[in-house]
């Protein structure tokens, strides 16, 4: 198959802390190091140095405390001791990670929950400096297809590039859904990624340790088979590894493939050639031990109006009316920030009218910088809804009964909310569109 044209990007080093990665480093590690691997890394990460500027970024991220029940704020109040502690133990090889607290968290748009690990802030740390010495030379490697949890590109970036290459005529599109991911991946195969590019038998162990971290649940008790926990700070980065050679095998055969995490999707301008690349997608997965989900993976034709596929929150399309391509929030999307909605707008709160706005217009404003270039249509139908949940509340205020209805909408005319300060979706779209 005749390669297509890649996005490209001009590399640039800028997020690297300069702390670890001097410059005689970044030209070798342009340049190339002597078989293409890397040694001696492990007193870089146990720099008093290197172990706070990874503390600065787990401060900032905050997040609560693992199965030690030691906070950040209880870490900081000794951090100079600290991490002098966590230095002396990475250099004499005592270093052990303790066991990871499971969470759940709610799926978006599901009842279903979604587990997370949350190790000690101790262990965030040192996960932190081993990632800010590994992730340059992986960042190195990885393909410009790859949009997740990578320095300077984001979520924004990966649906401008489908937005693209869907006018750009490649309208077959592969919705792939690899079935738990983050759960599933070998931890044998990928620490053997991991030592095609680094040698220094410390860090691969340290790395090794934290995939067999203990996780309580509970009463519970286990240690992993399989998977990088989700919410550790080494796991984006891992994952992003293990994926890799997916991406370069899939490039190097000519496909167009745009992938956030283990959110992807390969469009092609043939039928064939989608059907051709979900089969060597299926294969390359089946060798890393993975899957996909046989009722999530399909291929949407975007020549058909009404036929489309989710990607990042989205919904790409083609109307039936008008025959455009265009996209909408999913479903999930929609519920999800209804939900959080509701959560604000219920007639029996307490607050005044000034500060439920306040907070509405906080997760609307929000809301809107991300699905902005969503079908005008979107907007409209959700500023009704708002407005009616608003009107409930001040009918229920004013000793009426039941939910907004009647004339209502003279007693409290759109104007009302305006003047109150209502964040109008229509209305910011209106003044997106008139900008562009």
């Amino acid at each position: 198959m005749t390669k297509q044209p890649e996005e490209t990007r001009p590399r640039e080093w800028t997020w690297v802390e300069r702390s670890v990665w001097t410059e005689r480093m970044l030209e070798a590690l342009e340049n190339g190091v002597k078989g293409g691997v890397w040694f001696s890394l492990i007193d870089k990460v146990m720099r008093v140095s290197t172990l706070r500027a990874s503390w600065q970024k787990v401060a900032a991220n905050r997040g609560s405390a693992g199965t030690d029940h030691q906070s950040v704020a209880a870490f900081a109040a000794k951090l100079e001791d600290n991490l002098a502690q966590l230095a002396a133990e990475l250099q004499s090889g005592t270093y052990r990670p303790r066991p990871i607290r499971r969470v759940y968290i709610d799926k978006p748009g599901s009842s279903e929950k979604r587990p997370l690990g949350i190790p000690a802030v101790r262990d965030r740390v040192v996960q932190g400096a081993i990632r800010l010495v590994l992730e340059p030379i992986l960042e190195k490697e990885f393909l410009p297809c790859s949009y997740g949890f990578r320095p300077g590109r984001g979520c924004k970036d990966a649906l401008r590039r489908v937005d693209q290459l869907l006018r750009e005529g490649y309208l077959y599109v592969v919705d792939a859904d690899i079935k738990a991911y983050f759960d599933s991946i070998p931890p044998d195969l990928l620490m053997q990624e991991l030592r095609r590019y680094v040698a220094d038998g410390r860090i691969l162990s340290l790395v090794r340790q934290f995939l067999e971290q203990e996780i309580w649940d509970g009463l519970a008790r286990w240690r992993p088979e399989a998977g990088t926990p989700q919410g550790a700070v080494l796991s984006p980065m891992l994952a992003n590894l293990y994926l890799h050679q997916v991406d370069a095998a899939l490039t190097e055969t000519g496909y167009l493939i745009v992938r956030y995490a283990d959110d992807l999707v390969i469009l092609s301008r043939s039928l064939v050639g989608a059907e051709a690349a979900l089969a060597q997608l299926q294969n390359l997965l089946t060798e890393r031990g993975l899957t996909l989900h046989p009722q999530k993976t399909r291929i949407a034709d975007l020549h058909t109006p009404g036929d489309g596929f989710d990607f990042l929150g989205y919904y790409f399309t083609r109307t039936k009316r008008t025959g455009r391509l265009t996209r909408w929030p999913r479903v999930k999307s929609l519920k999800k920030f209804k939900d959080r909605l509701r959560a604000l707008t219920r007639r029996s709160s307490g607050v005044s009218l000034q500060e439920i706005i306040h907070r509405v217009n906080m997760v609307t404003t929000g809301w809107f910088e991300y699905f902005k270039h969503s079908h005008k249509y979107t907007f409209k139908g959700l500023d009704q809804w708002l407005r009616r949940r608003l009107r409930s509340i001040l009918r229920k205020r004013s000793k009426r009964k039941g939910i907004s209805r009647g004339r209502d909408h003279q007693r409290w005319p759109n104007s009302f909310f305006r003047e109150c300060g209502l964040f109008s979706l229509v209305e910011a779209h209106a003044a997106l569109f008139q900008s562009s």
